[in-house]
């Protein structure tokens, strides 16, 4: 390099200070002082450049250490905001647009580790247990200590069959755990429903993509055509890593007349910007129950921030993710971007959730639903009895049967769900059986009170 970087600031510099004198008074002297230290800065990183092209051990190229010094700068300001090489920018379309064969997890730097926000739900990853909190510390043998975010996606993407081995830490297992998993076409659908009572449904969202709005509106349309008189609505975004602004946005409005859903608020007037619900002809008035976990983040706090505020929906569950940061990608050249955080969002009250996440109204740990005789065993000794059980009991008297709707319990409809919902997973579900019996006791009030 011979000096001729420092040779080139020496002799622009002079210049510059000229002009600011000349064209900007006293005002001037302060932008003056500020580029002496902008000046010294860049002395000084030139002055790093040259001995190590000069010094170093091996023969080191220029360019790559430039592009490793603008890693280290921009990878230093959060966890969100990062240099991107080519395949990087090809990954983020991916996750919100095409189709791609991986293990379906979404991951973070958290901390300088490798941590799984939420595992994709019907995914190679999902199905093997791998859940939020856990730390990959190797992929394939190799150590994910100082790897880009981009390179660890890149790793355990590929062909459709192949498989990849993770190595994890959980908090509740005292050693590593190895996990072999085998690549799949992650689904793209990301609206699934099941009615667990006549008039009861639930809804999950397993995150924010450019189609996501649409296959609310479909799948709210047959639910709601399905069952005129709707008694309540329990939607899902546990495990919900997130994804685009603009279709959290959509998805709050559906159960939103009026008021402020979010705003984003950056440091230049251009990054900041309030968004608003609008009327529905739809008239959606049925009750909500939300269900949020240390998974739901980003774009998924958004929406449960928004009905929470409103007082549109009650939040059951554990504290969310806290991720409240809006990024950008800035194409830098046709090979390299810079993604980076522009602004943070707030609910319609105010409230920066960054690093706190979103409080629920009930707070409800996550569990399974153990049956009787796993918990007590075999004989009806174990149990408390009730009339039914002793002997000779009285049987009740038998009612006249109006339709065979009635004599059933309910309509041809009821227990209808997506192929990828598994209704005896959903039928153990602490969080969803609180959240159904939610429902149902505000339905027996109404009556009550009506």
């Amino acid at each position: 390099m011979n000096g001729k970087y420092s040779s080139m600031i020496r002799y622009l510099l002079p210049v510059v200070i000229c002009v600011l004198v000349l064209t900007a008074g006293a005002g001037a002297l302060n932008a003056l002082n500020a580029d002496e230290k902008d000046y010294e800065s860049l002395k000084l990183f030139t002055k790093v450049l040259e001995e190590l092209e000069d010094n170093y051990v091996d023969e080191v190229d220029t360019e790559t250490l430039i592009n490793n010094a603008i890693k280290g700068m921009v990878e230093n300001l959060d966890p969100h905001s990062t240099f991107m090489p080519p395949k990087a920018y090809d990954k983020l379309q991916d996750d919100t647009q095409g189709e791609f064969n991986g293990i379906g997890i979404v991951i973070t730097m958290k901390n300088g580790i490798l941590t799984v926000i939420s595992p994709i739900e019907g995914t190679p990853a999902y199905k093997a247990g791998v859940t939020a909190g856990d730390v990959i510390i190797s992929i394939d043998g190799k150590s994910t200590r100082d790897m880009a975010l981009w390179e660890a996606v890149e790793m355990m993407r590929g062909p459709r069959g192949e498989e990849v081995t993770i190595t994890i830490i959980r908090e509740d297992e005292p050693d590593p755990v190895k996990v072999t998993l085998k690549r799949d076409t992650i689904p793209m659908n990301s609206v699934r429903s099941a009615e667990l009572k006549p008039g009861y449904v639930y809804l999950r969202i397993t995150n924010f993509r450019k189609n996501t709005i649409d296959e609310m509106k479909e799948t709210l349309a047959r639910i709601e055509k399905s069952s005129p008189e709707l008694k309540g609505l329990i939607l899902d975004l546990r495990h919900n890593p997130g994804g685009l602004l603009d279709q959290a946005v959509k998805v709050s409005d559906l159960f939103l007349d009026q008021g402020k859903i979010v705003s984003i608020k950056g440091r230049k007037e251009e990054n900041s910007r309030e968004f608003f619900a609008h009327p529905d002809p739809a008239g959606r008035d049925y009750p909500i129950v939300t269900l949020i976990n240390e998974g739901t983040a980003s774009a998924s706090e958004i929406v449960a921030g928004a009905l929470q505020d409103q007082g549109r929906s009650v939040i059951l569950g554990t504290t969310s993710f806290g991720k409240g940061s809006v990024q950008t990608v800035k194409p830098l050249r046709e090979d390299l971007g810079l993604k980076y955080t522009i602004a943070r969002y707030y609910t319609p009250s105010g409230r920066s959730i960054q690093a706190r996440g979103i409080e629920p109204d009930i707070m409800v740990k996550s569990g399974k639903i153990v049956k009787e005789k796993q918990k007590r065993g075999n004989t009806p000794f174990d149990r408390i009895l009730r009339e039914k059980d002793l002997e000779h009991h009285l049987e009740p008297e038998k009612e006249a049967v109006k339709d065979k709707k009635e004599a059933d319990g309910k309509d041809e409809n009821a227990g209808r769900a997506d192929d990828l919902i598994d209704m005896e997973e959903l039928k153990t579900d602490i969080q969803v059986k609180r959240a159904l019996d939610i429902l149902i006791g505000y339905g027996v009030f109404k009556k009550v009170n009506g």
